[in-house]
């Protein structure tokens, strides 16, 4: 059975984002497991769509399980590149240089 989503849940997930170290990534997956909803990637991705509702979150070192960045946040890249974030293509993070070891 699915859970309510709640300010608890969302503010869980929105400490882990601002624990994720600057020049690093974190995939939607790897956050979910680290707040114990291994199975709740999209409910992570469906909160951080609407985090500015919670304040300055760094929402833009998430990025998916293949390094994706996602199609709707137009300056993701740009946030990414000023911390040095390095890439294997124009549209993917290079995860295994990278992703956060948290």
């Amino acid at each position: 059975m699915a859970e309510k989503l709640t300010e608890n849940l969302i503010y869980e997930i929105l400490a882990v984002v601002e624990e994720i170290p600057r020049g690093k990534v974190c995939s939607y997956g790897q956050l979910a497991k680290l707040i114990g909803r291994d199975k709740n990637a999209r409910l992570v991705g469906k909160v951080l769509s609407h985090a500015e509702q919670f304040g300055d979150f760094p929402c833009h070192r998430v990025v998916n399980h293949a390094g994706r960045l996602a199609p709707a946040f137009l300056n993701q890249k740009a946030l990414l590149l000023e911390e040095g974030v390095p890439f294997k293509n124009d549209t993917h993070v290079d995860m295994k240089i990278a992703q956060w070891q948290a």
